[in-house]
């Protein structure tokens, strides 16, 4: 009829308004969710442990920080960071060039080996080392004639590390350079650059926050491990403790705000990593 006006004029819009109001509603639901996870699963436990390492006063504190044992376990944890980062950096670098760069028999396999450490437990990979290394092991023996100490050593607790650290930085590049493809370098290749050259003047360039990226996750692994390095470790006071270790130790003897207070060092270095990380995040994005 003439002048009629449609009945259903107003329903596209408020089905448009009732579905925008479930999405908003859903997004605040699971933005609650998140928080409350966080905050249940890791802010809860931060303060509980800056609590307790202050419970009994700055004094106590800074006894429990400075004490010699507590000193020698920052160094040895620092030590072995400092030795396995730059030694699986150079690893993930290479094994990732080879695996995007390159084809190859075996890449295959190489890809699962990198990732092996993600699917054994870290107290399995100690194990594997006392079996290989230790005084009833295939080369424990031999060893011991030559007056060579891996287990219950530092070269252990450095070998433990290395195995629960090495897939970070070949598993963050190996994603980032099958993305950004060839292109780049064929081209150089064609205006006359050579190996490592082109790795220097491309590719690299490319990868820095990436790769930047992946050696602070390796760092923060290599400071908190705890299974593997337990194992191989002995638990010497002093000599083959690292920070986790100390603060197991110093927990079961009872001494809980001695051992809430070292453990507030190992949260002060995730916290710096955690800076890092975000920076180097948005450097990448950018």
């Amino acid at each position: 009829m003439a002048g009629s006006v449609p009945l259903s004029t107003n329903r596209p819009s408020t089905a448009r308004q009732r579905k925008t109001n479930e999405s908003s509603a859903v997004k605040w639901i699971l933005i609650g969710a998140a928080v409350l996870v966080l905050l249940w699963l890791i802010v809860l436990p931060l303060i509980v442990v800056l609590t307790e390492a202050l419970k009994q006063g700055w004094l106590v504190y800074i006894e429990a920080i400075s004490d010699p044992d507590a000193l020698s376990a920052l160094k040895l944890t620092l030590l072995v960071a400092v030795i396995t980062v730059p030694l699986n950096t150079i690893f993930g670098v290479a094994a990732a060039w080879a695996i995007t760069k390159f084809k190859f028999r075996g890449k295959q396999w190489l890809v699962t080996l990198i990732d092996l450490p993600f699917a054994v437990s870290p107290v399995i990979g100690g194990l594997i080392y006392v079996l290989v290394y230790g005084a009833n092991g295939w080369f424990g023996p031999w060893l011991q004639e030559h007056d060579l100490k891996i287990i219950f050593a530092l070269p252990g607790i450095i070998l433990a590390t290395l195995f629960v650290t090495f897939p970070f930085v070949a598993r963050e590049l190996i994603p980032l350079m099958e993305d950004q493809g060839q292109q780049e370098e064929e081209a150089a290749v064609m205006l006359g650059a050579r190996g490592f050259k082109i790795f220097w003047k491309v590719t690299l360039p490319n990868i820095k926050w990436g790769l930047l990226y992946g050696i602070i996750l390796c760092n923060a692994r290599a400071m908190g491990e705890f299974g593997a390095v337990s194992v191989v470790s002995g638990h010497i006071r002093g000599e083959t403790n690292t920070l986790p270790l100390h603060v197991e130790i110093l927990y079961n003897e009872y001494q809980f705000s001695a051992s809430f207070a070292v453990a507030s060092l190992l949260l002060l270095l995730a916290l710096v990593t955690l800076l890092f990380k975000s920076w180097f995040t948005r450097k990448s994005n950018h």
